[in-house]
């Protein structure tokens, strides 16, 4: 297990190396401030890394690639938009609605498998990473049942950004039986620094239960 979370990590830190390196210093040779800033027009760049990605990572592990599905994009989107709202990194929406909800609302006719959700300032292959290094947030990304992906955000104006992961399978036969999910949360301390993004980050996984 530790050589797997080894080879994962190493494949997410090769990816991000593919990254536009992001200038360090100002004109005046001072440190800039470490602020991700996500263009009005990058949505469909980052989502495609992030699938390239997270199917990297499965091929690795002999797990058949993913989908992105439009109608996951949107519920994915939604749910960021709400957490930035209630300023809470959590599963439930404002009006109580949870992520089975969600995925039904937005007219996707499959199965949940889990859903990821990160508050940071990091970018989208550094809250992979932190995903991948977690037993649950990983259980998601690397689920053999998964087939549809939905990913995406929103980034307020100092930088912070509520980063939203969906998997599915379309299959008609239920995955998860029971409409009461459990959630498993990391919740390290807050940190309201942009630059101390490391000990900002959140991630939580959301599965069915069984019983």
């Amino acid at each position: 297990m530790v050589r797997l979370t080894a080879l994962m990590t190493a494949a997410v830190v090769a990816l991000a190396a593919c990254q536009p390196a992001t200038p360090t210093a100002g004109t005046d040779g001072k440190p800039l401030s470490k602020v991700y800033k996500i263009g009005r027009n990058d949505a469909g760049k980052l989502q495609f890394r992030m699938l390239d990605s997270v199917n990297a990572l499965r091929q690795a592990q002999g797990v058949a690639p993913v989908t992105l599905n439009p109608k996951l994009n949107a519920a994915a989107a939604t749910h960021s938009r709400d957490m930035a709202a209630q300023n809470r990194p959590w599963h439930f929406g404002s009006d109580g609605s949870s992520p089975i909800d969600r995925v039904q609302r937005v007219g996707y006719t499959g199965q949940l498998v889990g859903e990821n959700i990160s508050e940071s300032y990091e970018t989208e292959l550094e809250t992979l990473g932190a995903w991948i290094e977690q037993p649950d947030t990983r259980r998601t990304i690397m689920s053999a049942n998964a087939q549809d992906m939905g990913f995406s955000w929103h980034q307020e104006s100092n930088g912070k950004i509520w980063w939203t992961m969906i998997m599915g399978n379309p299959s008609s036969t239920p995955l998860i039986p029971s409409a009461n999910p459990s959630a498993s949360r990391l919740v390290p301390d807050r940190v309201d620094n942009p630059e101390d993004t490391a000990t900002d980050e959140q991630a939580e996984t959301i599965v069915g239960t069984t019983g």
